[in-house]
């Protein structure tokens, strides 16, 4: 079966107990086994949903303790945005600059790991959704690390606009394992400039990047 449909089962399904009121931010989700059976479909396959929607940061899984909701956004938002790569590249590099200059001021060094683990995790991947899902991580990683709750949400509501259709299908088409190679060492040198507390290199860091990306997703190889 596949892993897409699912994911997006189990995406309505908390979207549903978040406007019911029966899940909010922190609520401890059913055990996979009790929603396998609730929503007649393999274990396994809700397994590997959860797993998706952590890389998305929708949810937190605990070994011994379970899943979480991790935090309040809607699970579908991204469905209610209309926008383009461009608009959403353009957003991004007026906002996530500053986020990263702030974040080499305020990140704890649990943060620093957290960031370290979304960015290895990234490395780590041979698929390219993989890849994407555990970038979107890192970059939200780096705004959690500024502890403010308001830009958070502001960042999350851009963020979503990465799960649209017309997103996913312009970063495949400029994928290529030069062009994944670049964004490894670019994140690697955004990680530097945050762990050694430089706030215009982050920011300079975070810059050449995003504008690294919106190059590629704007001139995709032939």
């Amino acid at each position: 079966m596949s892993a897409v449909p699912v994911v997006e089962q189990v995406r309505e399904l908390l979207l549903s107990g978040q406007q019911s009121g029966e899940l909010r931010a922190g609520s401890r989700l059913p055990t996979e086994r009790a929603l396998s059976e609730s929503m007649a479909i393999p274990r396994s396959a809700v397994r590997r949903a959860l797993g998706v929607l952590e890389r998305e940061g929708v949810v937190t899984r605990h070994v011994g303790r379970g899943t979480f909701l991790a935090d309040a956004r809607p699970a579908g938002a991204a469905t209610a945005l209309l926008t383009s790569p461009a608009e959403i590249m353009d957003t991004r590099l007026m906002i996530e600059p500053e986020i990263a200059a702030h974040a080499a001021r305020s990140a704890t060094q649990s943060d620093l790991e957290q960031i370290e683990h979304c960015m290895q995790r990234g490395n780590a991947c041979e698929s390219y959704l993989d890849f994407e899902a555990w970038d979107s991580s890192f970059h939200r990683a780096i705004a959690a690390s500024v502890h403010n709750g308001l830009l958070l949400s502001m960042f999350d509501t851009m963020n979503a606009a990465r799960d649209l259709p017309v997103w996913g299908k312009s970063k495949l088409r400029s994928a290529t394992p030069e062009r994944r190679t670049d964004y490894e060492h670019q994140h690697a040198a955004i990680v530097a400039a945050i762990a050694d507390r430089d706030p215009n290199l982050a920011r300079t860091t975070m810059r050449e990047h995003l504008q690294s990306v919106r190059g590629n997703l704007l001139n995709p190889p032939d």
